[in-house]
């Protein structure tokens, strides 16, 4: 009895050492087949975008939801919610889930991946999905655990967490993974983030609370101060978008905008002098990108700083729109800058194009665990 046994093994093993042509495809098939859904998201904290594979782009809108005050009850989700700001009652409340870059409302953040799956009917794409979310490089280990745990929680089986600098580079058509040196500025809704690439991956990085909704602000404060008159949120970011450039130019006229007359109280229409936008955003948030900029710089190795001097500076992200914001460092820094194609889009670009590389590595992953599961029975 002993010696058949040992003959049964001894052939089970040859057949293990030496698979059908069948046995190959049985096992290719296999691995396809089991292959889950990649999904992207961008979120940010102005906007949140998400990508599914075989679904493309399935929501781009603001990150921002409305609740009914008393029941808790979701109302709006996105760009509904974001025409509400500034003209809510007490009985509905604005969340916006992220902050400065920063989850500040883990179940807001929940609520709105739940929302927008649902919406779209494949919330069961969760289900053993692998899931890349694009992070500010700055963001801490206890960040990144509480954006893993929602993953989870929502059916993820692998989650990984980039950072929105290097997805934008690869976005903007950049290959990260040779050994040449590239300057990314990601300047976003809450923060802006910048790092020098190189082999794949960053080298140096930063990044700063200093974004649009803080150009924003300063816009409004101005507007306050200079002219008597309280402006909303929304009036302010038009009113930057409206400026024609960082520089002065002749062809230039007053912007018009609504608000209300702090003396009177009365609502009032008045125009906006664009030399008075560029100075309160030129006396303090944009040198200090300009400061981070230099400060990263600073610390880049000599090599890749060289390559820097070729290749320049990359801009990314909403505020690479702000019409201006490319000559202007170009005359400060002295060095080529170039906006990529869709601003808005290329970190979720970036990442569409990092799918292969981390599908492969799952796939690898899985395959080498099941292989060992194998010859372990």
């Amino acid at each position: 009895m002993s010696k058949k046994n040992t003959n049964t093994r001894a052939v089970k093993v040859q057949q293990k050492n030496e698979p059908t042509a069948n046995d190959t495809i049985q096992k290719m098939n296999t691995i396809v087949s089991k292959q889950p859904t990649f999904i992207a998201v961008d979120l940010g904290t102005a906007n949140t975008i998400v990508y599914v594979s075989s679904h493309g782009i399935i929501f781009n809108e603001p990150t921002i939801l409305a609740y009914a005050t008393k029941t808790g009850e979701i109302l709006y989700v996105g760009k509904k919610a974001y025409k509400m700001v500034g003209k809510t009652h007490d009985k509905i409340t604005l969340v916006r889930p992220l902050e400065a870059g920063v989850i500040s409302d883990l179940e807001a953040t929940q609520d709105l991946l739940e929302y927008i799956f649902n919406k779209y009917k494949i919330n069961d794409l969760w289900e053993n999905s692998i899931v890349l979310i694009a992070a500010p490089s700055g963001v801490t280990e206890l960040e990144q655990q509480a954006l893993r745990e929602i993953t989870y929680k929502l059916g993820a089986k692998f989650v990984f967490i980039e950072p929105e600098a290097k997805m934008a580079a690869l976005g903007a058509g950049i290959n990260i993974f040779r050994p040449k040196g590239s300057l990314i500025v990601d300047i976003g809704g809450g923060t802006t983030d910048i790092a020098v690439i190189a082999a794949g991956d960053i080298v140096v990085s930063d990044s700063i609370k200093i974004a649009g909704m803080i150009f924003d602000e300063e816009i409004q404060k101005m507007v306050r101060t200079k002219y008597n008159v309280m402006i909303g949120l929304l009036t302010s970011e038009k009113i930057k978008f409206s400026l024609v450039s960082l520089f002065t130019t002749e062809q230039e006229s007053r912007i018009g905008a609504y608000g209300r007359d702090v003396a009177t109280g009365l609502p009032k229409v008045f125009g906006i002098d664009p030399e008075d936008v560029r100075r309160a955003l030129k006396e303090d948030v944009i040198p200090r990108v300009v400061h981070a900029i230099n400060e990263l710089l600073e610390v880049t190795p000599p090599e890749l700083s060289a390559d820097i001097k070729q290749s320049g500076i990359i801009l990314s992200g909403g505020g690479a729109l702000f019409r201006g914001i490319d000559t202007y460092l170009e005359s400060i820094f002295k060095l080529p800058v170039q906006i990529v194609s869709n601003p808005l889009l290329g970190v979720i670009e970036g990442a569409k194009l990092y799918e292969k590389e981390i599908i492969k590595n799952v796939l690898k992953e899985e395959e080498k665990s099941a292989s060992m599961a194998e010859n372990m029975q």
